[in-house]
């Protein structure tokens, strides 16, 4: 079977540098081109990142579920931002390391659940309690 063709590299970047705030803009892209929601841009250096991590590190609850919603892949970072805290607790049970994994741009799980604020008051608590 012959695989589609790749995405369209300037789209990619740009769909995940919205990503960080500009709701409106990822549901328009997003609607054209559905396959961008687990998309991956490289910053370099191996910095990769998806829409979603971008979300997940800025805080931005309403693009994260969007994106949620519409297939992208949840990553413990993004249920730390959420404030998943059983999805969090269950990762780090079975791969207790990950806890000092870092996600894009090299922000660090706590940061990804200070970002959550409020929601996340609880993942928060538990990573510290680590």
């Amino acid at each position: 079977m012959k695989s589609p063709p790749s995405l369209d590299l300037k789209l990619v970047e740009e769909f995940v540098g919205i990503a960080h705030g500009n709701f409106l803009r990822v549901k328009e892209l997003l609607e054209q081109e559905p396959s961008l929601v687990n998309a991956t841009w490289d910053w370099g250096g191996g910095d990769f990142e998806t829409a979603l991590g971008a979300a997940s590190h800025m805080g931005n609850r309403q693009i994260a579920i969007y994106l949620l919603e519409n297939g992208a892949r949840l990553d413990i970072f993004a249920a730390a931002m959420l404030g998943n805290l059983e999805v969090v607790k269950a990762a780090l049970a079975t791969y207790p390391n990950a806890v000092d994994t870092l996600g894009p741009h090299g922000i660090s799980l706590h940061e990804h659940a200070e970002a959550g604020g409020l929601e996340a008051r609880e993942v928060l608590e538990y990573l510290n309690s680590l």
